[in-house]
């Protein structure tokens, strides 16, 4: 493994220092309280692994907000305790009884390469995810029943409508965990789902009475 490991890119060894030379040095007392006192982040965010959604920049957010967790197509499992490794289950369990978070937020995003993927396997298109072997198609089958509820729509729109369906399926999937219904029932957290729209900055959330995403 030694062997493997090199040097981080000078670009990357550039720009920390900068960081640390400004944003750093202009709030040393702020990030040293968040090390004595720990974290008390009011909200959780999953969001997607996707390089382009910027959820710090989104809202504005400082060092210590949000406690973020992302994955392929900010998917939420059901609950599940079955002992085996689950990353985003323990990262939710983690923000309610731990953390006790105040808002639980999933944030999907147009153009999502992860739903794009789902929608291929669910047409056929996308043989290699079908495999055994592969990681994405694995954990994107938690989107393929959503597949479902868009599949009649006009072609051109499927994708995006799967999105958002990919939303409504985490927060539908959060409830299932006990910690978590436990938190909302007691009125001690609330469930929110948003949908970014990259190229225009949009941001639109999720009505469940009318059961459309509505522009913010």
């Amino acid at each position: 493994m030694k062997e493997h490991v090199r040097p981080l890119p000078s670009y990357l060894v550039s720009r920390y220092h900068g960081w640390k030379a400004t944003t750093y040095t202009e709030n040393r007392a702020w990030y040293r309280r968040l090390a004595d006192e720990g974290q008390r982040p009011r909200a959780m965010i999953i969001a997607c692994c996707d390089s382009r959604v910027h959820v710090t920049s989104i809202f504005g957010a400082d060092s210590g907000e949000f406690f973020s967790h992302r994955n392929i197509a900010n998917l939420v499992p059901p609950y599940n305790p079955d002992g085996d490794h689950h990353g985003t289950s323990a990262a939710v369990e983690y923000a309610v009884t731990s953390l006790k978070v105040a808002h639980m937020i999933v944030l999907g995003h147009s153009q999502c390469g992860g739903v794009h993927g789902c929608h291929a396997m669910c047409t056929g298109h996308a043989p290699e995810l079908e495999e055994k072997t592969s990681f994405v198609g694995t954990w994107l089958n938690l989107l393929r029943p959503a597949y479902e509820e868009v599949k009649e729509l006009p072609e051109e729109t499927q994708i995006e409508a799967l999105e958002k369906q990919g939303v409504i399926t985490s927060l539908e999937n959060l409830m299932t965990f006990p910690f978590v219904r436990t938190a909302i029932e007691a009125g001690n957290m609330t469930l929110h789902g948003l949908w970014h729209e990259i190229g225009s900055g949009g941001l639109e959330q999720y009505n469940p009475e009318t059961g459309i995403f509505e522009q913010i």
